[in-house]
């Protein structure tokens, strides 16, 4: 059982997996490099718990230790107690939900593995890998992890991202995600829009959410139904690269009213997703 330490100096090298989690730029360097990501919240912490991941330490405000005794006893890794401005003046903002984990990371795994691991089925099904996310250069920690939400509840089995794309283990996309991006397999791309051979090779057809002469609506692609289909979503801003489009099967538009062009990525995900959901065999 590991016994809670108490920490009253905000300086205390024991704290630095915590120290300025609100610098953006600092912790995308350094979290992938160090191996570590932040959980926060007692749902969070406990869903990258339950998906395997081995927790390096805690920061908890004393309240916290009741309720997190089992994650605790489980973890063995070291519990430290500090007050709430403690934890403010460690971490740079008001951690309100009074409970951190630093998590040690997994290595990401290939592409091919991801298109065979589904990770859904129940008793006696052979569960297959039929329905593919696949975001280009999203670099908004929440727009990413909305969408790895989406993906987790409207069933997506995987998640592929491009080599700028944001990393959906920095804290705000956790904590955005409700920890889905510990569900749904996901890696990155190495090779893009080169990769989109390997989708294709493996059976499915790609399809580009985007506005261009040639898009069909997302109602037409919805009723092709097909076996494996692989969906593009590119940042809000300049949208998807001319290379991703020139290489994609079909492009496809959300049909929209009142003169609105587009929505955010993540709520045209969640309207994607829902529609080309897999109907029951």
């Amino acid at each position: 059982m590991a016994e809670p330490i108490t920490v009253d100096d905000p300086e205390d090298p024991r704290l630095r997996d915590y120290t300025g989690l609100t610098d953006v730029e600092l912790r995308r360097r350094r979290e992938p490099a160090e191996g570590l990501f932040i959980a926060e919240g007692e749902k969070v912490i406990r869903r990258a718990e339950q998906a395997g991941y081995a927790m390096r330490s805690m920061l908890l405000s004393a309240k916290w230790v009741g309720p997190l005794r089992d994650v605790i006893d489980a973890a063995s890794a070291p519990v430290y107690v500090v007050d709430p401005e403690l934890a403010e003046r460690v971490t740079g903002y008001h951690v309100h939900r009074g409970a951190l984990a630093s998590m040690a990371r997994k290595p990401l795994p290939p592409v091919d593995e991801v298109l065979r691991t589904a990770w859904r089925g129940g008793a006696g099904e052979e569960p297959a890998v039929r329905r593919v996310a696949l975001f280009e250069d999203i670099v908004d920690h929440a727009n990413l992890g909305a969408a790895f939400r989406n993906a987790a509840a409207l069933g997506v089995d995987a998640v592929l991202l491009s080599p700028r794309c944001a990393d959906p283990f920095y804290r705000r996309s956790v904590k955005v995600s409700m920890g889905a991006v510990f569900q749904v397999p996901w890696t990155r791309l190495e090779s893009w829009p080169g990769e989109v051979a390997t989708l294709r090779a493996a059976g499915f057809t790609v399809a580009a959410l985007c506005l261009s002469d040639r898009a069909i609506t997302l109602d037409e692609l919805a009723a092709r139904d097909d076996e494996r289909l692989a969906l593009v979503f590119g940042t809000e801003g300049a949208g998807l690269t001319p290379g991703i489009l020139d290489a994609a099967d079909a492009h496809v538009r959300i049909p929209m009213d009142a003169g609105v062009d587009s929505l955010n990525v993540a709520a045209a995900s969640a309207v994607a997703f829902y529609a080309t959901r897999p109907r029951p065999s």
